[in-house]
């Protein structure tokens, strides 16, 4: 069984090494692309019109100069171009929990859904900052990499990958959570201000909301938050709307 291991921390990051040291425990075939500096909020960037270099650190082992979504395309397209793709793609340990609209803004869950566009079941993982890199951590970490994947089949499907936010203590209980609210980039600090330039900066952190239920409060309450993103649900619409713009615009 091969795995492919990603985040959006850079490749020195101690979040990846304590994934790749719990990795190790259940599979022998384990595979690191990861970029060689720290991105956030990087999103889903991938990085057209610039070479891209991979860059041996050891074996089975590449630091990439690209993004955290390019990791997984040259993954794909250029270290397994002639077949063996990987079974399972795990991203992370990220430093810091990933929780709302984090969803759209991350690198690490571009990364698992970078890998569901290529058929991949696709984990991501994130953990609180005040979280340890211990060998507890690491057993219990590789009993949930090793659960989660014996149950597959239970959020396993197209277009689907798994967000996991872990808590400060592990092991812990489990938790199934909604996605919350919990924006970023929600104010600006105005550094210069004159009638003809504004310099301004984007104030870090987040607002901590949290309703019962979502992932913050699973977190907060000390437990293994779990979210189900999907890419092909989609949100669909009533037929009747196209109907009533068809006949408005004269259509149909």
């Amino acid at each position: 069984m091969r795995i492919l291991i990603a985040n959006d921390d850079g490749i020195d990051a101690p979040g990846i090494a304590l994934l790749r040291r719990a990795a190790a425990r259940l599979w022998s075939d384990v595979w690191v692309v990861a970029p060689e500096r720290k991105w956030t909020a990087a999103s889903h960037h991938l990085s057209f019109d610039r070479d891209l270099v991979l860059t041996r650190r050891e074996n089975q082992v590449y630091a990439l100069s690209g993004t955290p979504a390019d990791c997984v395309v040259g993954a794909m397209t250029v270290l397994f171009r002639d077949g063996g793709r990987p079974d399972l793609l795990l991203s992370g340990v990220n430093h810091g929990r990933n929780t709302g609209e984090d969803a759209a803004y991350s690198g690490t869950l571009s990364i698992a859904r970078e890998a569901c566009f290529w058929g991949v079941p696709a984990i991501g993982l994130s953990r609180v900052k005040e979280g340890g890199y211990g060998e507890e951590d690491v057993a219990a970490l590789a009993a949930l990499l090793a659960s989660l994947w014996a149950r597959r089949g239970q959020w396993a499907r197209e277009g689907a990958w798994l967000s996991v936010n872990l808590p400060k203590t592990l092991p812990a209980e489990i938790g199934l959570a909604r996605i919350g609210r919990d924006k970023i980039a929600g104010a600006a600090d105005i550094v210069d201000d004159d009638p003809e330039r504004t310099v301004w900066r984007i104030r870090r952190g987040r607002p901590q909301s949290s309703q019962p239920g979502d992932e913050n409060s699973l977190i907060d309450a000390g437990k293994i938050a779990i979210v189900r993103h999907c890419w092909t649900d989609g949100a669909p619409l009533d037929e009747s709307l196209a109907q009533e713009l068809n006949a408005e615009l004269g259509q149909g």
